[in-house]
Order: C-alpha cells, then sequence, then structure tokens
C-alpha cells in the first residue's frame, strides 16, 4: 500500500521514466490519479469523486461486490488452464448461447477484445479459404498487428493500407454522403459495400469477411440505419464471406431495447462470428467469439489446436458468470434503456439551446453529441469539444471524445449511471456551453467593454472579446474563438 502514500507528481515522474509516452493518459495536461473506483464513481488520492461518463469495461459498476466475491471464491478453491473439465467454462458458455440466436452456439474464451477479433480474422479465412477483408471507414478493431491492417483509425498513420483490405464508407447519416434526408440510407450505404466487393471481385481477390463494430464507436458513435446489416451480409456471403460483428463495445446491454447491438438491425439478422469482451468480465481480463458450427467445424478440420493459456480459466469463468447475474438481478439493460432515453432527452434540449451542438444520437447507455463550428459545413468543432471536456473534469465528471475530428463526445458510462447522473451531467454541460458562448460572440454583436475601447479594430474587422468568467467553469483558451464567430447570440 506504500503507493497509495505516493504523490500524484512522483507517480507521473515514474510513469515518464518506466513507461513508454505511446501509452497515453487521459487529460494529459492534468492527469487525474485515480485511487479507488465504486459504482459509476472513481476517486483521486485526495478523495475526490467523479462521475464516470467514459468507462464501459466497468460494464456493471467499479468493483461490484458480486463480481469481486467471484473472482475471490474461485481464486481461494482453483485457477488453470482450459485443458481440465471444469463446470464454470461450461456453465458460461450455455448462459451465454441463452443470450444470442441459435445459430451462434460455439464459443472460445480469450483474454482481450483484440484476441477476440484476431481469432475471427482466422476462423472466417479457414472457413471461407478467401484471404480480403472489407472494413469500415474510421474503424478500430484491436492493435494486434492483424487488426492494425484492418482499422483505418490505426493504418493511416502507420503503414497504410494492405492490398487485402478494403474500405467502405462510414453509414453516418449526420456526416456521410447519405444523410438524414436520404429516403433509404441503409440502402445506400450497403450498396456502397457491394460497391467494394465488386471492384475487389474484378481484380480477381476474394472477400473472407466484412468487419463492422455493432454500433462504431471510434468512428463517433454511429448508428448504422436500421437494415444495413441485413443488406451488407447478403452482399458480402454472396461473394463468399462472412460478417463478423463487433460487440467488444456496445454489447452486454447496453443498447437496452437488446442484449446484442447487432439485433437493433433486425429479428432476423445473425452475423457468423460475433466477437465480445471489454464489459465481459467487468474490468476482469475475458474476451470470448461465438460462431456457428459451421464454422467451428472448418476450422477444427485444420487439425491445430487452439489453446489459451488464461482464456476461460475457472476465475474469468466466474466473474462472466457474475457480471450475468447482476445484469440479470439489477435489470440492468432495462435500466440503460431507462436512462439512455432520459440522457437522449435532456441532450436534445441542450441541442435547442447551444448551435454548437450539431447532433445527438444514440441508444440506450451509448451516445454521442457531435459539436461543430458551423451548421451548414458540419465543421468538427475539434477544440471546443477538447476545452469542455477539461473543463467538465474541472466540474468532477470524466468523458472523452471520439470520431475522426474528435469532437464527438462520447457517453459509455457503467450501467448503473442514474437518473440524477444524467442530469447532474447535462447541467453541467449547459453551463460551460453557456459561458463559452456569453465570452466569445461575433462582431456585430459584440459590446466592447471600456477598458478594451483601444483595441477596437478598424471597421470591417471582426472584434473578439475574451472576459474572464466563472474560476470553477474555467477560461476560453484562444483556440476555441474562431467558431463561436458563427453563433450570435
Amino acid at each position: 500500500m506504500a503507493a497509495d502514500r505516493r504523490g500524484k507528481a512522483a507517480t507521473l515522474a515514474l510513469r515518464r521514466r518506466l513507461l513508454s509516452s505511446s501509452c497515453r493518459l487521459f487529460f494529459p495536461e492534468d492527469p487525474i490519479k485515480i485511487v479507488r473506483g465504486q459504482g459509476q464513481y472513481m476517486y483521486d488520492e485526495q478523495g475526490a469523486e467523479y462521475i464516470d461518463c467514459i468507462n464501459n469495461v466497468a460494464h456493471v459498476g467499479h468493483c461490484h461486490p458480486l463480481v469481486v466475491q467471484a473472482a475471490h471464491e474461485q481464486n481461494q478453491v482453483l485457477n488453470t488452464n482450459s485443458r481440465y473439465l471444469h463446470d464454470n467454462i461450461v456453465d458460461y458458455a450455455q448462459r451465454l448461447s441463452e443470450t444470442l440466436p441459435e445459430k451462434l452456439c460455439v464459443f472460445y474464451f480469450l483474454n482481450s477484445g483484440s484476441e477476440a477479433n484476431d481469432l475471427a480474422l482466422r476462423l472466417a479465412r479457414q472457413y471461407t479459404g478467401h484471404w480480403d477483408v472489407v472494413v469500415l471507414d474510421h474503424a478500430y478493431h484491436g492493435h494486434l498487428s492483424s487488426l492494425i491492417d484492418i482499422s483505418p483509425y490505426k493504418f493511416r498513420g502507420l503503414d497504410g493500407q494492405k492490398e487485402w483490405v478494403h474500405v467502405a464508407p462510414l453509414p453516418d447519416t449526420y456526416r456521410g454522403p447519405y444523410r438524414e434526408d436520404h429516403p433509404n440510407p441503409a440502402v445506400a450505404y450497403a450498396s456502397e459495400v457491394k460497391r467494394v466487393v465488386s471492384s475487389v471481385q474484378e481484380k480477381g481477390r476474394k472477400i473472407a469477411a466484412f468487419f463492422a463494430e455493432s454500433l462504431p464507436s471510434v468512428g463517433g458513435q454511429i448508428i448504422p440505419p436500421a437494415g444495413y446489416f441485413p443488406e451488407v451480409a447478403e452482399h458480402v456471403r454472396r461473394a463468399g464471406g462472412v460478417f463478423v460483428a463487433d460487440e467488444i463495445q456496445v454489447g452486454f446491454g447496453r443498447v437496452g431495447k437488446h442484449f446484442w447491438a447487432f439485433q437493433l438491425q433486425g429479428e432476423d439478422f445473425v452475423p457468423d462470428i460475433v466477437t465480445m469482451g471489454k464489459s465481459i468480465g467487468n474490468g476482469h481480463p475475458v474476451a470470448c467469439v461465438a460462431t456457428t458450427q459451421a464454422v467451428a467445424r472448418a476450422f477444427e478440420a485444420t487439425g491445430v489446436e487452439y489453446f489459451n493459456t488464461f482464456g476461460g480459466s475457472p476465475v474469468s469463468c466466474a466473474v462472466g458468470l457474475a457480471v450475468l447475474d447482476v445484469l440479470e438481478k439489477e435489470q440492468l439493460q432495462a435500466h440503460a434503456a431507462c436512462v439512455g432515453s432520459f440522457l437522449m432527452e435532456l441532450l436534445g434540449q441542450q441541442k435547442a439551446k447551444h448551435p454548437i451542438i450539431g447532433d445527438i444520437r444514440g441508444v440506450g447507455l451509448f451516445v454521442g453529441v457531435d459539436l461543430i463550428k458551423d451548421k451548414a459545413t458540419r465543421t468538427p468543432a475539434t477544440e471546443e469539444a477538447d476545452y469542455l471536456v477539461s473543463r467538465l473534469k474541472e466540474n468532477y465528471i470524466l468523458l472523452s471524445t471520439d470520431g475522426p475530428g474528435r469532437n464527438v463526445l462520447k457517453f459509455k458510462p457503467p450501467m448503473c449511471f442514474s437518473l440524477d447522473n444524467a442530469q447532474h451531467v447535462v447541467a453541467k454541460l449547459d453551463a460551460i456551453l453557456t459561458d463559452m458562448e456569453e465570452k466569445m460572440r461575433s462582431c456585430e454583436t459584440l459590446r466592447l467593454q471600456p477598458e478594451a475601447a483601444l483595441l477596437s479594430p478598424p471597421l470591417g474587422e471582426c472584434a473578439l472579446l475574451l472576459v474572464l468568467g466563472d474560476p470553477e467553469l474555467g477560461s476560453l483558451p484562444s483556440a476555441v474563438a474562431p467558431s463561436f464567430q458563427t453563433f450570435c447570440l
């Protein structure tokens, strides 16, 4: 426990000396030293309490007592690999199978979402005998080399796009080519996948798989139009490929209406492979791949064993079972639907009030707030989003941004996030946005303070005045200024 007595500055200095700078921190300009978590709250070394709107890993709440107890009790009895018979692994597979379509009935247990997606890629290639993969623009599927290759979010900053990787447009009805006014965006975006597949075939190549997060998160909290996945699956399967649904960030009841986010696409839609992680273990390293008998048999036909040292261990499966128990006993899926709907309603009210909010999108406790500089162009308000997140942190609310423009506020809190939490967070968001708007006005409406009159620009030029505001909310950085010229109050 000696580390608990170490000051934040000393911890930061040690981290900078011992860890690579590529292992980044949230809020790098002023990192938080978190020493404890409980439910939807995290606590720093001074005892300050933060509402956690970021953490979709602590799915049923930080340090949930039933999950902690399950791990502790099993650790006291046995923890070994899955080559021995043990009830926990089969009980867990059975419980998971009850949440999925009947066709998805074979399970592999692993330790992380990256491992799960890597195995899904291997399964797809073995089953189809093909190699190429279609992915969505801005996608991220993991940190292994095989997954960096199919993650445009990563490979564009590294070695670039491999010849066997093909990128289809993100089905974004706010920023993409087919928007909210399109009569059938699902078919239009699926036709883009069909076009990509046809182009691949014309080159003599063959599609093994289409990979997609059921709700693209890194892409900016995107909600694909209903009917998109079934259309895509038809095109991909006709080309001999399989459909892989990445549920690592969005599964396990987070969307409220369903247990799995892919089920938002219709009761009849069933992926060929589903990957899961993060929330599955509530912070314990657990992941899983679910697939069909046909895909599993093709993989078995190689004669090569699949073994994972820690995947499916008695402790990991005990934790996984406990998470499912808590979801059921505390009715957290229904809770996510209720609180998420309330949060969306509150945020919708803010959209009507604050022009910087261009779009509110989400389902359950997966919600995005798209900040813009201009309503006509929908230019991402990147600096403003970064500033807003920093000010929320000063108000003890932890929120992050995502999307290609890093301008989308990303809500994916623990599932116990409450109605009161939603109301409190949105009230603070409103106060900070109001403060930002009061500080920066366009030249037509700006009234210069007497002491600033000498700074008045020549006629025809735009003046911007920075007025110091509430110290609790913080001051507005110069980088934020331009977007508020557009929004005259």
